[in-house]
C-alpha cells in the first residue's frame, strides 16, 4: 500500500490537471462558438453555389471547360488532407488521417500515383511517415484562415490538373454535424462533371443565363473549387474545436473520477496507518503488564 505522502502527490498532481483540461475545454468552447458561426452562415451559400453550377455544368457540353472534361485514364490523383494543427482532440485527426491513407493506398494498389496537399500539422506529419509525396503544406494556420488559404490551394490543384500532373483531385475534411458527431468526408473537386450530374439537389429548375454557358463556366468553375474548399477547412476548423471541447470534457470527468478513487485510497491509508499505530501502542501496554 502507498504511503499517505504519495498519495497525497497524486490527488495534487491529478487536480492541476483537472485545472488544465477544464481551462481548455472553456477555450475551445469560445473557439467553436465563432468556427460554427461561420460554417453555418457559410454553407447557405456553398450549397446554393454547388446547385446553381450543377445545373449550369448540365446545360454545357464537357468539353466547354477543361475542369468538366473526364479523363479516359487516371494516373495521378491529388488529395487535400485537412486535420487540425494541434492535438487533444480526441479521434479527430486520427479518422481523418486513417480515411486519407486507406484512400491513398486503394488508389496506388489501382496503380495509380497519389500526391498529398496537407493542411495542419497532423496531416503533414502523419503522410510524411508513409510512402506518399507530399506536393504542399500548410501548418500553422488552421487557428486563424480566410479564404486566402483556399485559394492558393485551389490555384494550385486546378494548375496541376490544366498541366496534366494531376487527372484527378479528392479533398478530405472533418464535416461538423454536432457537438458530439464530427465526420470524415470526401470531395470529389476534379473532374467535376460526374458528381453534378448526380448530386444537383433541384435538377427540375430553369435559368436563364448571360452571357453564354461556356463564358460563366470560365469563370464560375475556378470560384467552385476554392468555395468547396473553404467549406472543408471551415468544417474541419469547427469539427476540431467541437471534437476538443468534448475531448477535454471527458478528461475533466475522469479526473473528477481519479480524484474520488485517490481520496478513498487516502482514507483507507490513513485509517490502516491509525490501525497500525494503535496495534502497537496496545501491544506495548500489554507487554508491560507482562
Amino acid at each position: 500500500m502507498p504511503s499517505l505522502k504519495d498519495v497525497q502527490l497524486k490527488i495534487a498532481g491529478v487536480k492541476k490537471t483537472k485545472q488544465i483540461t477544464k481551462a481548455m475545454n472553456m477555450v475551445a468552447s469560445a473557439k467553436l462558438r465563432g468556427a460554427q458561426t461561420r460554417i453555418e452562415r457559410f454553407r447557405p451559400y456553398a450549397a446554393k453555389f454547388y446547385e446553381m453550377l450543377g445545373d449550369l455544368a448540365s446545360q454545357a457540353d464537357s468539353s466547354a471547360h477543361p475542369l468538366l472534361e473526364k479523363r479516359e485514364e487516371v494516373n495521378t490523383c491529388g488529395i487535400i488532407l485537412a486535420t487540425s494543427d494541434r492535438g487533444l482532440c480526441g479521434s479527430f485527426n486520427v479518422n481523418l488521417i486513417n480515411d486519407a491513407l486507406r484512400l491513398a493506398r486503394e488508389k496506388a494498389s489501382a496503380g495509380k500515383t497519389v500526391k498529398f496537399y496537407c493542411v495542419g500539422k497532423k496531416a503533414r506529419d502523419a503522410v510524411r511517415k508513409s510512402e506518399f509525396e507530399i506536393v504542399k503544406e500548410l501548418v500553422g494556420q488552421m487557428n486563424a484562415f480566410d479564404f486566402t488559404m483556399a485559394n492558393s490551394i485551389g490555384l494550385d490543384v486546378i494548375h496541376a490538373y490544366l498541366t496534366g500532373e494531376l487527372d484527378e483531385v479528392v479533398m478530405i475534411y472533418g464535416e461538423f454535424q454536432s457537438m458530439v458527431r464530427q465526420v470524415p468526408q470526401r470531395l470529389q473537386l476534379l473532374p467535376m462533371a460526374a458528381a453534378k450530374e448526380e448530386e444537383v439537389a433541384a435538377p427540375s429548375k430553369e435559368y436563364t443565363y448571360e452571357p453564354a454557358v461556356e463564358g460563366l463556366l470560365a469563370e464560375l468553375l475556378p470560384r467552385f473549387i476554392k468555395v468547396q474548399i473553404y467549406r472543408g477547412l471551415l468544417d474541419t476548423s469547427a469539427s476540431e474545436h467541437a471534437a476538443r471541447m468534448t475531448a477535454m470534457d471527458n478528461a475533466t470527468r475522469s479526473c473528477d473520477d481519479m480524484i474520488s478513487s485517490l481520496t478513498l485510497l487516502y482514507n483507507k491509508t490513513r485509517q490502516a496507518a491509525i490501525t497500525r499505530d494503535l496495534m502497537d501502542i496496545v501491544g506495548g501496554a500489554e507487554a508491560l503488564k507482562g
